[in-house]
């Protein structure tokens, strides 16, 4: 089959795109990247797979791909997905988000090509939930309170309408906190992580800067998310929304002891809150009901958050080392 996946420079888009080449050998992987895109994520795998220079908000670089590609299957998952920096950039968060997903679907429905398509949204969406409402489902009201919640609404929505409009076989994934090497440095875990290996390599004083840790997240490893990502394709109607997630639920500040039990210098460190980390409005209760999606799948998380955080230090242990970052 001929895969394309956009955002295949980016955190998942990689893991994806290596997933399918180990663990489903045959299938064609295409990726859009931007010119500008770094391809550090798909040094490994680049000349296994055919990239495409593209860009969400010009339709007519899509068109362009989808007639030259004619994709079977579509993964949408390039994204502005830094929840903090939509409060500073909000309209470039909406336009790339929405405005550039309505492009993708539209040039898919130019084309009259007929794959099926990932469309990946968030858990975001929901925004605060009550403890009474827990666990999250499908069925949770949206309450998006930030400008990337809104965003992920907006493609969330147009994916559900081009299903009933047009009839693309569009699918959603609600996915909740995914982790691991090669996660962005503004995601929590990973900034926490990216710290503390330059605190051991004497690149950065002995101060773990933090932000809120009492929000309460349920994690998930990346390798897991993009097997539930294949089967989401694979198993699951057009038309359907599900929860994706983990099975591991804590608050930021066990995640960060955690981590830090994996340092040797962990008893120097000290943390500090900085009011420049703190969001405007926080989601601080996200735990999933993965079961919809569980019971069509079969699929459960296999990975450890112990040995998700490890990778992750690894990975930036060795990016400090080689000065990369």
């Amino acid at each position: 089959m001929r895969i394309l996946i956009t955002g295949i420079t980016g955190f998942v888009g990689s893991h994806l795109a290596e997933y399918i080449l180990n663990e489903h050998p045959g299938n064609e992987v295409y990726g859009i990247k931007r010119w500008r895109s770094p391809r550090n994520n798909i040094s490994a795998i680049e000349q296994k797979i055919t990239l495409y220079d593209g860009d969400l908000n010009d339709l007519s670089s899509l068109i362009t791909i989808m007639s030259q590609v004619k994709p079977e299957i579509v993964f949408h998952l390039a994204a502005q997905s830094f929840v903090s920096s939509s409060y500073t950039a909000p309209a470039d968060t909406i336009n790339t988000n929405v405005v550039g997903t309505s492009n993708l679907l539209e040039a898919i429905r130019i084309t009259k090509i007929d794959p099926v398509i990932h469309v990946c949204s968030s858990s975001e969406v929901y925004g605060q939930v009550d403890k009474s409402q827990l666990p999250i489902n499908e069925s949770t009201q949206l309450n998006p309170v930030s400008p990337y919640a809104v965003s992920k609404v907006g493609e969330d929505m147009l994916a559900y309408m081009y299903y009933q409009a047009y009839k693309l076989k569009t699918i959603r994934s609600r996915m909740f906190t995914h982790s691991g090497p090669r996660r962005g440095e503004v995601f929590v875990d990973s900034f926490f992580a990216l710290q503390l290996a330059k605190i051991e390599q004497g690149k950065q004083k002995p101060v773990l800067k933090t932000g809120n840790l009492d929000s309460v997240r349920t994690f998930c490893d990346v390798r897991d998310t993009v097997k539930a990502y294949w089967l989401l394709v694979s198993k699951c109607a057009p038309g359907e929304v599900y929860n994706i997630g983990g099975n591991r639920t804590m608050t930021i500040k066990d995640m960060l002891d955690l981590l830090l039990s994996m340092s040797s210098v962990k008893d120097e460190i000290k943390v500090e809150t900085d009011p420049k980390l703190i969001r405007p409005v926080d989601v601080t209760l996200q735990i999933p009901d993965c079961s919809k999606f569980e019971k069509i799948t079969g699929w459960e998380p296999s990975i450890s958050y112990e040995q998700t955080l490890n990778d992750m230090l690894e990975y930036w242990r060795l990016e400090v080392k080689h000065g990369r970052i």
